[in-house]
C-alpha cells in the first residue's frame, strides 16, 4: 500500500510540473540542505556554484556529485571548508540512478532565483 501511495504521489507531482529529480531532492536533501540558506549543511546554491565551477559540463557534474554523495570522503571533496564547518556528510543508502536524478536537478536549477513557496520543505 505504501508503494502505491508513493507512486501516486510521485505521479501527481510530475503531472503538476515537478520533475522526478525535484521530488527526490525536496523529499530527501532539504532535510539538511536548504536552497539559499546555510543551516546544518551548505546551501544548495553554494554547492551548485562550487560544483559547476569544478565541473562545467553536465555529464561530469552529475557523475562526480552522485558518486561523492554515494561515498562521501574528505579526500575527494571540493568543499573542504564545508566539511570543516559542518562535518563530513553521512553516507546515505540511495541507489545510483536516484543520486543521478538529484544531481541532474541540482545542475539544472538556479537556486538563487528559486521560489521556495512552490515546494514544501
Amino acid at each position: 500500500m505504501k508503494k502505491i501511495l508513493f507512486v501516486s504521489l510521485c505521479l501527481s507531482h510530475i503531472a503538476f510540473g515537478d520533475s522526478l529529480g525535484s521530488l527526490l531532492f525536496h523529499g530527501n536533501c532539504t532535510t539538511c540542505h536548504y536552497e539559499k540558506k546555510e543551516v546544518s549543511a551548505p546551501a544548495m546554491a553554494e554547492v551548485r556554484a562550487r560544483y559547476k565551477t569544478a565541473f562545467a559540463d553536465k555529464k561530469s557534474f552529475i557523475k562526480y556529485l552522485s558518486e561523492w554523495v554515494a561515498s562521501p570522503s574528505k579526500e575527494h571533496s571540493i568543499m573542504l571548508d564545508a566539511i570543516k564547518k559542518h562535518g563530513l556528510m553521512p553516507q546515505l543508502a540511495y541507489e545510483k540512478d536516484v543520486l543521478e536524478d538529484i544531481a541532474e536537478y541540482i545542475y539544472e536549477t538556479d537556486f538563487n532565483n528559486y521560489d521556495a513557496s512552490t515546494h514544501a520543505h
